[in-house]
């Protein structure tokens, strides 16, 4: 039997040791037992608190949730998924890590495996993990709190491993090694990160396709075509809840078509194309790739006493203090996005090899990685080349259900640094020429050079470093010198400044990039040269290089300062007076609007109570349709009475001139006192459920929403005609004297008990979703329909009864089978494959 060399793995555990190393360095805090600080996980906390304590408190999986946006599905929130036991499998590849530690590990892992894949040198694949994971906007989604996100980019370089080995003829492997990763990528549930991924294996797909025509390898190509098919059946089995609830549940979101008509040119069969497009990359903007502050870094920064603003600031009368108090939170970032948390920046070091590898390395992987790259920067561009994007939003299948289009440059944030390697690979081949190698290098510098020269010496004949906050910024400047000094400087004065230290940093940086190229493309001089024998040498100083590129640029956006004690990160909401307040009504049913908050874009309140608003990506699209035109109205009526100080008849007319406030049955108001939040009562809410007097029938959605700003819904319901069978004949004499009310609540589980003389139209206050909820009247199954816009309705029969309602989407149920199926499946497979190459190689 043949020796097996062990020491071929040298570098693989090297690889493994150095990056749990290097995790937990940078994010050391964690070994203290602090926490991260993510502003999406608080937010995460508040909206998912209800079901968090259903679950613990009963051990049941609530599928629904009132806390928020006055009811929703759970899906998207919080939902345990028990069948897909890959979710433990990426628990296990994390190592035990702190998080988010773990995190940068999965960064290194994935990339890791495709260098091997694609035979790069181990040892050089280690400084490809480390380029590719520090890329700035793996961190700024760390901090934000995007953690399924940062988790499904972790998973895309394996993926195209896999894809990329059965082309390669290793169709077994490759194939489970797809199906493996895929699994995990689909179980991070973004899904559009995955389809970005699928992008790129579509471009790589197409030129695989053209090399079989042109060299008529059809066996090799369709047996990895269908290893890989059995792959992508494998990882969708895996993932079958999921994948399934979203297919069903997608429609009723925001992702969906709407069924108004208004406004029809911004509207596409998902999200409008201004909410798709607000967060587009200016075309220049594309240079942060190589150059971090080239539009300035984050929203706001900070400046310093040798900056323009502070000269301009002391000469107009502002004290040293007060000046640099103001210098703290400068709006620095003068590019076309609302705001951002920094910049994408892959790397001068990767940027400058990315150029170099498009000289010198040959065949479809460069013209994949190429394409890829320009197809992310061309779509990231979004409103700026507008015709490129309606393409996408109007002919390519799900595209038009993301938003942030911003977000595609995570493809160019993969294919640049693989490119880069590629490259380096080249260098240190013995098969390439030298002389092509230097010719390369000599483009790729000069060209770098030539262009990061210009922008060292002239950048004003280029940008005017003008932003979109400066007149706010630099009029309030301007307001308080004359004011509190007695000066008269202008805003310009201000603008001038500001512009000018725009400037000055994109030359630092701009300096900055070209040093570490320059000293990065010296030693690959060097090297070719034969001053530097060992290949070695030139590895690990790109590696130094790398770290020092990018550790530091990273360290402005995630740093030590982000974490705070675990207490603090796991309650980060205390209850005002006015909260407890609430939480002493026991009364079921009824809902609160935080007017203290931006009520829409907040989670907090649902931390502790059922919230007319919410925070949520993929509301339903019926409720933010219901939110612009009638809800926000509303609220904006109320909130100019309480800032007028108007008496309290007035702001007891206005809520009675609120229907869709009411008919939610909203309870509660709380809003901003001289003390803190107080809390208003409104008289006029109807309750959990109500018997209405009458109804009208109309032809459509538009007619629906419209009358609902024109009829008392308490009193008159509005129907859409498609509902007309579950109405026709009846006419319906109100009994005053009737009763209905909700006498139990649980999120998934309501119970209403009814008492009238005759048939009545009872209108419930929750919201109509009809992919799961089901209606009981004493038990037996009864039907139920939509009613003014976004609730239930129902005929109810004369005399007592109970009635129920019961989310139970059989889906769920399906899915969960499914994905344990084909779990169990996928592992086994995995194993036997593992056991028998052990085997071979023993």
């Amino acid at each position: 039997m043949e020796k097996h060399d062990f020491k071929k793995y040298i570098p693989h555990v090297a690889a493994i040791l150095l990056f749990v190393l290097i995790s937990l360095i940078y994010f050391s805090p964690a070994l203290e037992g602090k926490k991260l600080k993510q502003g999406d996980i608080e937010r995460f906390k508040g909206m998912s608190k209800e079901i968090t304590d259903y679950r613990k408190m009963t051990g049941e999986e609530p599928l629904w949730t009132r806390s928020m946006f006055s009811g929703m599905p759970a899906y998207f929130i919080s939902v345990e998924y028990s069948g897909n036991l890959f979710r433990t499998v990426n628990k296990v590849l994390q190592l035990g890590l702190p998080h988010p530690a773990n995190q940068l590990f999965l960064y290194f892992l994935g990339f890791f495996i495709l260098m091997l894949v694609l035979r790069v040198n181990p040892w050089l694949a280690i400084v490809g993990s480390l380029a590719f994971a520090f890329s700035s906007y793996f961190f700024i989604i760390i901090e934000a709190g995007h953690n399924s996100k940062a988790l499904a980019i972790s998973y895309m370089a394996p993926v195209l491993a896999g894809i990329i080995l059965a082309f390669r003829g290793r169709y077994l492997a490759g194939g489970l090694l797809t199906a493996f990763f895929l699994s995990l990528e689909i179980a991070a549930n973004h899904l559009q990160i995955t389809y970005y991924l699928m992008l790129m294996i579509i471009i790589y797909g197409i030129y695989e396709l053209v090399a079989t025509i042109r060299e008529k390898r059809w066996t090799n190509f369709l047996k990895a075509s269908g290893s890989l098919l059995i792959a992508a059946v494998l990882a969708l089995g895996v993932n079958a809840t999921s994948l399934l609830i979203s297919y069903d549940h997608t429609p009723y979101t925001t992702r969906g078509k709407s069924e108004l008509t208004f406004n029809q040119e911004n509207k596409t069969s998902g999200l409008d194309r201004d909410y798709v497009t607000a967060w587009s990359y200016g075309v220049s903007e594309t240079m942060t790739l190589a150059i971090p502050r080239f539009m300035g870094g984050a929203s706001y920064g900070q400046l310093g006493e040798g900056s323009s603003l502070y000269e301009a600031l002391t000469k107009n009368g502002f004290r040293k203090q007060d000046a640099l108090s103001i210098l703290r939170q400068v709006p620095l970032y003068w590019g076309q996005q609302p705001f951002t948390s920094g910049p994408v920046y892959a790397g001068a070091i990767i940027f400058f090899l990315f150029i170099f590898g498009l000289f010198i390395v040959k065949g479809k992987l460069r013209w994949w990685l190429l394409t890829a790259t320009v197809l992310a920067i061309m779509l990231a561009w979004g409103k700026n080349m507008m015709w490129f994007t309606n393409l996408f939003l109007d002919y390519f299948p799900a595209y038009n259900k993301f938003r942030a289009v911003s977000m595609t440059l995570v493809i160019a944030d993969l294919a640049m640094p693989v490119l880069a390697m590629l490259a380096l690979a080249k260098v240190f081949s013995k098969e390439t020429d030298k002389a092509s190698l230097m010719k390369g290098l000599k483009y790729s510098t000069a060209i770098i050079g030539g262009i990061f020269l210009l922008l060292l010496l002239v950048p004003q004949w280029f940008f005017n470093f003008s932003g979109n906050a400066d007149a706010d910024f630099t009029q309030q400047l301007a307001d308080i010198s004359r004011e509190y000094f007695r000066t008269n400087p202008r805003a310009s004065d201000f603008a001038s400044a500001l512009a000018g230290d725009r400037a000055r940093i994109l030359r630092l940086d701009t300096l900055r990039s070209l040093l570490f190229i320059l000293l990065s493309a010296g030693l690959i001089w060097f090297f070719l040269k034969g001053k530097i024998k060992k290949a070695g040498i030139v590895i690990a100083g790109i590696g130094i290089l790398v770290l020092a590129d990018m550790w530091p640029i990273n360290k402005n956006y995630l740093n030590n300062d982000n974490f705070e004690r675990s207490t603090l990160v796991d309650n980060p909401y205390q209850p005002s007076e006015a909260d407890n307040e609430i939480m002493r009504d026991r009364e079921p049913g009824f809902r609160v609007l935080n007017l203290t908050v931006s009520p829409f874009n907040d989670a907090s309140t649902s931390f502790f109570h059922h919230s007319v608003g919410g925070y949520h990506g993929a509301k339903l699209k019926r409720y933010q349709e219901l939110i612009e035109y009638h809800i926000e109205p509303e609220m904006r009526r109320l909130i100019n009475v309480l800032r007028s100080g108007s008496a309290p008849e007035r702001l007891d007319m206005i809520l009675q001139e609120s229907p869709v406030l009411n008919m939610l049955n909203t309870k509660y108001f709380i809003i901003m006192g001289k003390q803190g939040p107080i809390l208003y009562v409104n008289p006029h809410r109807p309750g959990p459920a109500w018997f209405a007097g009458d109804f009208e029938l109309v032809a459509n959605a538009d007619e629906e929403i419209s009358r609902l700003g024109e009829t008392d819904p308490l009193r008159r319901a509005i129907v859409d005609r498609r509902f007309e069978a579950e109405l026709q004949g009846r006419n319906f004499n109100r009994d005053t004297l009737g009763h209905i009310a909700l006498t139990e609540y649980k999120p998934s589980h309501m119970t209403y008990s009814s008492r009238a003389s005759s048939e009545q139209l009872a209108i419930f206050s929750e919201i109509y979703y009809p992919a799961g909820w089901k209606a009981y009247i004493d038990g037996k199954p009864a039907r139920h329909f939509r009613a003014n816009y976004v609730l239930r309705a129902m005929v109810v029969p004369a005399g007592e009864h109970t009635i129920e309602f019961r989310f139970e989407p059989q889906i769920f149920r399906t899915g969960e089978t499914l994905s344990l199926a084909f779990s169990i499946l996928l592992l086994g497979l995995v194993v036997v494959y593992i056991f028998t190459q052990v085997r071979k190689n023993i």
